[in-house]
């Protein structure tokens, strides 16, 4: 099957594919688009994966479904196009991301410098209906991201994993916390961010474990 994905990644993602799933996948995902509204814009489903290539990954920040308003989503997760207003769990990073470096709240919400710096804004599901959150859940996206955050684990090292939440937690439970730096806490979104998402400190923390590897340190 042609699927248009950044070529590192099409590599790496090549036998899924073929496999029934992801046939039955790309078969719904279809009539979906040609039926409904269906965010983000097709051409931006693969949008983590182009603007962030296999080898150049160093952080995974795991999210669930994409936005499912207007305008919102663009393929990265937690992350809006230009001129959208913040929602609420990104407002929550950002808050963080002011109190732990000092940095002041950006003007926009497009997190695709970080992604081109190296952090892969993973969406667990790739694709949902308009308004309808969790829509496209269960129809195969699941597998097809765990296969990439597995060979992210299996074939890199010392990449600083961001799980907040507990869907989350339980996606990249298995990752081998000798090899890589998995950093948990609570969900951004306002129901459990003052519960332990603000004041996390895992920017600062990914940071500080990168230069210890001898990466390049983020600018958030």
């Amino acid at each position: 099957m042609n699927v248009r994905i950044e070529a590192s990644w099409g590599n790496i993602l090549k036998e899924e594919f073929d496999k029934p799933y992801f046939v039955e996948l790309t078969d719904f995902v279809r009539s979906e688009y040609k039926s409904r509204t269906i965010y983000p814009p097709a051409k931006l489903i693969f949008n983590a994966f182009d603007r962030c290539p296999f080898d150049q990954v160093k952080v995974v920040i795991i999210g669930q479904d994409p936005y499912h308003g207007p305008g919102q989503a663009h393929g990265l997760c937690f992350s809006v196009n230009d001129g959208v207003e913040f929602p609420p769990s990104l407002s929550n990073i950002f808050k963080e991301l002011e109190l732990s470096t000092g940095k002041a709240i950006p003007a926009s919400g497009n997190l695709t410098n970080w992604a081109e710096q190296g952090v892969l804004l993973l969406n667990a599901t790739l694709t949902v209906r308009a308004h309808q959150a969790g829509s496209h859940q269960n129809k195969g996206w699941e597998t097809f991201t765990d296969a990439a955050i597995q060979a992210l684990a299996e074939e890199k090292s010392n990449l600083v994993f961001m799980l907040w939440g507990a869907y989350a937690q339980k996606k990249g439970a298995y990752i081998d916390t000798n090899k890589h730096l998995v950093l948990k806490s609570v969900h951004p979104s306002p129901l459990s961010a003052h519960r332990g998402f603000i004041g996390n400190k895992h920017f600062v923390t990914a940071n500080n474990y990168l230069k210890a590897h001898h990466k390049n340190e983020l600018i958030w």
